[in-house]
């Protein structure tokens, strides 16, 4: 695993770095919460995320794409945490375009990367069914109908699902699990939003008798668990290079209000014990910048314990992520409580990625089950 960038991946971190700084700050985040925007990002900001090629990292060059690889987008991702950008990276850049790229048949790909490519179109991926991560709990059910399928049944916690174009669905048939692909208008759907404890968007999603064809299953009946696997590595890894981000920019907030509060006519800084505490932090940073590169590294290179590495990442990410906000709003002190400072919308995303896809308990508990505890 290289734990340094090399020359193109610096200069796309330099990129990212510049344009989420200066095109969606944190400012931008709470404009969306404050005017309730009812789409939850802005759209004029991922055009030009589009145009910038982050809507097509992972998409074939063949089809218009940048194909970067996996580093790339976590590089994106890292810089999107640092700034709470809100936008459709993960549930369209990521997790359907790798669903397409490895699943997808000619005509998907052509009917749908350039779409993705130019920021036109939008996916959200529906998995869950209860209040927590269960992947291996599908109830959803589709029922062969002529020649398509009957979708039935309800779908939660679909990140950007309110504003998708299509949804791709996880269900069940006779033959085992299978991915759709569901437009938005589709007779029978109805989709409900709700706004989530970070101020970004996710759906509820009821499926009364949906008809689908065959054309719109993703790769073959009943091979859905392969794509899924696929699909939430890809996005469990961006996650963590998400909350990457995102803790460490909270705790650089941090470190410079320790330089600078004064008390009882010192900095606070200079008291020992909030520098072991802000030692400690940086030290668990650096172990979870090296989780996620080789969660990110393992994901290009396609090993065979993929699986375990990016959990490893998650759970590592959603522990030290946490650790971080934390510190921040007591090392704060009282202003760390108001609304002022950005720490309480630090906090916020970091808790809403610590659950998606899988929090640390989950992790922890495929990965010992896996090694056969």
């Amino acid at each position: 695993m290289a734990l340094l960038l090399n020359e193109d991946e610096k200069m796309l971190q330099e990129s990212a770095q510049g344009f989420f700084t200066e095109k969606a700050p944190v400012k931008q985040l709470r404009e969306l919460r404050d005017t309730q925007d009812e789409t939850g990002y802005s759209k004029p900001l991922w055009a030009e995320m589009a145009e910038m090629g982050f809507a097509s990292v992972l998409v074939p060059e063949e089809y218009g794409g940048v194909d970067m690889g996996f580093m790339a987008a976590g590089l994106i991702s890292e810089e999107m945490g640092r700034n709470l950008t809100a936008s459709p990276f993960l549930s369209t850049a990521v997790l359907a375009a790798q669903a397409l790229k490895s699943h997808a048949n000619d005509e998907q790909k052509n009917t749908y990367f350039p779409q993705i490519c130019s920021g036109e179109t939008t996916f959200a991926v529906a998995v869950d069914e209860t209040n927590k991560h269960n992947p291996s709990g599908i109830s959803l059910m589709a029922a062969a109908s002529g020649n398509g399928f009957k979708l039935h049944g309800k779908k939660t916690m679909v990140v950007d699902g309110h504003t998708a174009d299509q949804l791709l669905v996880v269900a069940k048939t006779e033959n085992g699990t299978t991915v759709f692909i569901v437009p938005k208008d589709a007779k029978g759907l109805e989709i409900e939003r709700t706004i989530m404890a970070d101020s970004r968007n996710a759906a509820r999603i009821t499926f009364d008798n949906v008809e689908v064809t065959g054309e719109q299953v993703l790769g073959l009946v009943g091979e859905g668990d392969d794509i899924l696997d696929s699909v939430l590595n890809a996005g469990r890894a961006i996650l963590a290079a998400e909350m990457l981000g995102a803790s460490s920019q909270v705790a650089e907030n941090t470190n410079s209000y320790l330089r600078e509060r004064k008390q009882f006519g010192r900095i606070i800084g200079e008291f020992q014990a909030l520098q072991h505490r802000a030692s400690h932090l940086y030290c668990e940073l650096e172990l979870a910048r090296s989780a996620v590169y080789a969660a990110l590294t393992a994901l290009d290179k396609s090993g065979d314990d993929v699986g375990n590495v990016v959990g490893m990442a998650k759970a590592k990410l959603g522990s030290v992520a946490k650790l971080a906000a934390l510190e921040a709003v007591q090392l704060h002190g009282g202003m760390g409580m108001t609304d002022e400072l950005d720490v309480g919308l630090y906090l916020k995303r970091i808790r809403v990625t610590q659950e998606l896809l899988g929090d640390s308990d989950y992790h922890l508990e495929n990965s010992a089950k896996g090694k056969g505890y």
